[in-house]
């Protein structure tokens, strides 16, 4: 049997966090690790909570000016996926912007959160098909500023489905240097810490579909 994936559940409302959690603590296949207020993220990320964590569940509501005082390159939770439950789509915005791999509506029902939980522990974007529309329009502007090649292009969607250098070079005919070349500049381009960063941040943006 697999393992549960841990979450940690942020929400500034005591009375919302409790009933998240007990929400969550009864989907199969994920266990609720730990609840703390939206500005113990950075906590959580560092590993402060003396928890360890595959995933965190944030209820978009208060606490935005903390997040607001990041510094812009500052990771959301240093790595680790953040999923939001968004009341509006103003928050949905907000948690887009601010990083969240995945953004659903609170009205989710249990099926798929669920499997939204699965997905992103997994490494996949998710997001409500009502917000797709709204959050596409979000990144437009940004999207529309990166300019990458159609190799760059090839070389990402290769990377999307998990091909090593060697694989890719293979798959494209060209030198595992070359590979290496295009990596390292599309990963500038996105400024991405990693090569799965890079694939997150391209999907988010629309330059290639998972």
């Amino acid at each position: 049997m697999d393992e549960p994936i841990p979450l940690i559940v942020l929400a500034d409302d005591p009375l919302a966090r409790a009933g998240l959690a007990a929400l969550l603590a009864h989907l199969p296949g994920v266990a609720v690790v730990a609840q703390a207020a939206t500005e113990q993220l950075g906590d959580a990320a560092a590993g402060a909570m003396d928890v360890t964590a595959a995933l965190i569940v944030w209820d978009v509501g208060s606490g935005r000016e903390w997040l607001l005082a990041r510094e812009p390159d500052e990771s959301l939770a240093g790595g680790i996926p953040v999923l939001a439950l968004a009341a509006d789509e103003d928050a949905a915005r907000f948690a887009w912007r601010a990083g969240c791999r995945a953004v659903l509506l609170r009205d989710a029902n249990e099926e798929r959160l669920t499997a939204a939980l699965v997905a992103v522990a997994a490494g996949l974007v998710v997001i409500s098909p009502s917000l797709i529309g709204v959050l596409a329009r979000e990144d437009a502007a940004e999207s529309a500023a990166i300019d990458l090649t159609p190799r760059e292009v090839e070389v990402l969607s290769l990377l999307a489905e998990g091909l090593t250098n060697k694989a890719i070079a293979h798959r494209l005919t060209i030198s595992e240097h070359t590979v290496k070349f295009h990596v390292n500049a599309i990963m500038g381009k996105l400024d991405a810490q990693s090569r799965t960063d890079a694939v997150v941040r391209a999907t988010r943006q629309g330059l290639i579909a998972l």
